[in-house]
């Protein structure tokens, strides 16, 4: 039982914030916008390769402060602006790892569907709400839940990055999951 509340708040982290964002209007997670970005908090590290700029935010800035996040990375795009928006939750084992994302599955069926499989084993993909949710195994057996949004021009960002690196920009977010995605 004294797991509960932190189940609930792994689950109001994502599904309160990116999982409310609206695909169609614009609206990314965090309540940021997708596109241009005016301003951002100063992140905890920046990466850049090619057309792609990474911000990560760590435990130590508020866009990761929550309790039950570890990271969260915008993936900002040389001409699209902000494209992508990975959340990635503290390590969870059994029960509680089962129930959270149990709980962020129904939530993004509730708004957005049914989903299908997504792009590496065990992870579920909302093409409607350009969502994924999978699991990053960590080396003492817990698991992290990962999300991530896409924006409406991420495709084309992407296959600029290819362009430019021979890979495509999901192979990043595959690189932070641990599986490799061509």
């Amino acid at each position: 039982m004294p797991r509960r509340p932190a189940l609930a708040l792994v689950a109001a982290t994502w599904t309160g914030t990116a999982l409310a964002a609206d695909p169609t209007s614009g609206e990314a997670p965090f309540g940021l916008a997708w596109g241009a970005l005016d301003r951002v908090d100063t992140p905890s590290m920046i990466d850049r390769e090619a057309n792609l700029t990474g911000l990560y935010y760590f435990r130590d800035r508020p866009l990761a402060s929550g309790p039950d996040t570890v990271e969260v990375v915008l993936v900002v795009c040389r001409e699209q602006g902000l494209q992508q928006v990975v959340w990635v939750g503290r390590p969870l084992d059994g029960p509680a790892y089962a129930t959270a994302r149990e709980t962020i599955r129904r939530e993004g069926v509730r708004r957005y569907g049914e989903p299908r499989p997504g792009p590496v084993p065990g992870s579920l993909e909302w093409p409607a709400g350009r969502t994924v949710l999978a699991t990053r195994t960590m080396p003492d057996g817990t698991s992290e839940l990962v999300m991530s949004a896409s924006g409406p021009d991420y495709a084309a960002c992407s296959e600029s990055h290819r362009a430019a690196t021979g890979h495509l920009a999901d192979a990043h977010v595959a690189d932070l999951l641990g599986k490799g995605i061509p």
